[in-house]
């Protein structure tokens, strides 16, 4: 492990938390998970930078492939054998309220752009959230999503159309039930 990758590494790494955040759908503790294992592949050498691409999108390609490993295991353990498995080990109730900081970060803007963002194809949203938070062009997120060009391109562009429509549906709505 070299220590000018690591160091490279360590400049995105808010970059690279808010990537891991959208992969997880907005759950930070996941997403911190997530991170973590990213980072212990390339530590363990399990992911390896060869160069054939910037490393900002090899590096958002790793922590995406590790947040679909962490949603087969999360998709496991709430399946119905995990359900069986878990009140046949624990028998406790579980507390269900949000913590105080999620509940915070959950005011009335938010939660509204992200209902809309969660009706977009999962595509069109990663394409989106890689372009407009991540600064990343359109060539560097079709590397991370691992798909081409063209299809990123489309992906974005009927992406931001979709969104444009549900932002207009949402406040005509807004409009009629307020007069």
């Amino acid at each position: 492990m070299n220590d000018e990758l690591l160091s490279q590494l360590e400049a995105l790494h808010a970059d690279a938390f808010g990537w891991a955040l959208h992969c997880c759908e907005g759950n930070h503790s996941r997403a911190e998970d997530v991170l973590q294992n990213a980072y212990a592949k390339v530590l363990q050498e399990r992911a390896i930078f060869d160069g054939r691409s910037l490393l900002k999108t090899w590096w958002f390609g790793v922590i995406r492939f590790t947040a679909c490993e962490d949603a087969r295991r999360v998709r496991y353990r709430e399946s119905l054998l995990g359900k069986l498995m878990a009140l046949v080990t624990f028998d406790t109730a579980q507390d269900s309220r949000p913590s105080p900081s999620r509940q915070i970060e959950l005011d009335e803007q938010t939660r509204h752009l992200k209902g809309l963002l969660a009706k977009l194809p999962t595509r069109q949203s990663e394409v989106l959230h890689l372009v407009f938070y991540q600064d990343l062009t359109l060539d560097a997120a079709a590397g991370v999503m691992g798909i081409s060009t063209g299809s990123a391109r489309q992906h974005y562009e009927r992406g931001k159309a979709r969104l444009r429509s549900l932002l207009a549906e949402s406040t005509f709505s807004f409009l009629i039930s307020h007069e």
